[in-house]
């Protein structure tokens, strides 16, 4: 308990180091510190942010890439509440879930709404006690490019995804804008909390199979024998991708000649 409450202390004293920190306090939101280090360096013009719970990342990504266009997707209407109250106009939230074909799906609520999942909560509650399950919902699904486009992503852009084992079926949502994103950073698990969830495994190897390559792991979690739980994984667009120079140009929207080669090579990528 005593070093909980010091962990929670200290990052309370980092929070309070900078704008984008102080800010979230005043919504009762916690900037997402523990993504810095993987976001450290990279020059990012627009984000894209699904299960964007109340905000966390979208807050930190407001002090790393000022300036960046944000998009936020949580199907969730309470967290999505919260989200918008805090930035208000600086993001733009769509309250969806995303898959690959446009339905509605069964929202597994934890007690704790940043575990919620698509998918039945499994050894999650176990591992991670206070995350048992407190309700079911019905809520909205559908392919990214329902709400985005091409024109919508100027680059370089950066697709973050955190929706407790449905990260498979949020990239198979994503399949027709994937090849646009410069990078990929997401949560995956080596352990099944979710049932029916793919493991990192899977994720890495659909990734790599598009022309991303593995260039970090962060924020690895143990269980109380000190096995891997999970991890976030940064994925980066790789060299060998032959639009990668183009796409990756440094903050510029997609014009029409390279969209138009970037789409006659779809299948290359």
């Amino acid at each position: 308990m005593l070093d909980r409450a010091a962990r929670r202390a200290t990052k309370l004293a980092r929070l309070l180091t900078f704008a984008a920190g102080r800010h979230g306090l005043r919504y009762g939101v916690g900037a997402a510190l523990e993504h810095r280090q993987a976001l450290a360096g990279l020059d990012v013009a627009t984000i894209v942010d699904v299960g964007a719970n109340k905000g966390q990342f979208a807050l930190l990504a407001t002090e790393v890439f000022p300036g960046a266009t944000i998009y936020c997707f949580e199907p969730l209407e309470e967290p999505a509440a919260r989200l918008r109250k805090m930035l208000g106009t600086g993001v733009r939230l769509f309250e969806t879930a995303i898959g690959r074909s446009e339905s509605h799906g069964v929202i597994h609520v934890s007690r704790r709404a940043d575990s919620s999942s698509l998918l039945p909560i499994g050894k999650q509650s176990e591992i991670f006690p206070g995350t048992e399950l407190r309700e079911k919902r019905v809520v909205p699904i559908a392919p990214l490019t329902k709400y985005l486009s091409l024109e919508d992503l100027e680059q370089p852009a950066l697709l973050k995804i955190d929706v407790q084992g449905y990260e498979l079926e949020v990239l198979k949502g994503c399949e027709a804008l994937l090849f646009v994103f410069q990078y990929i950073y997401l949560e995956c698990s080596f352990v099944e909390l979710y049932h029916g969830q793919a493991l990192a495994g899977d994720v890495i190897l659909y990734l790599l199979r598009r022309n991303l390559q593995l260039s970090g792991v962060y924020n690895q979690v143990e269980d109380s024998k000190g096995r891997p739980v999970q991890a976030d994984f940064l994925f980066a667009k790789s060299g060998a991708c032959p639009m990668a120079s183009k796409l990756a140009s440094p903050r510029r929207a997609l014009d029409r000649e390279t969209l138009d080669e970037a789409l006659s090579n779809h299948s290359e990528l």
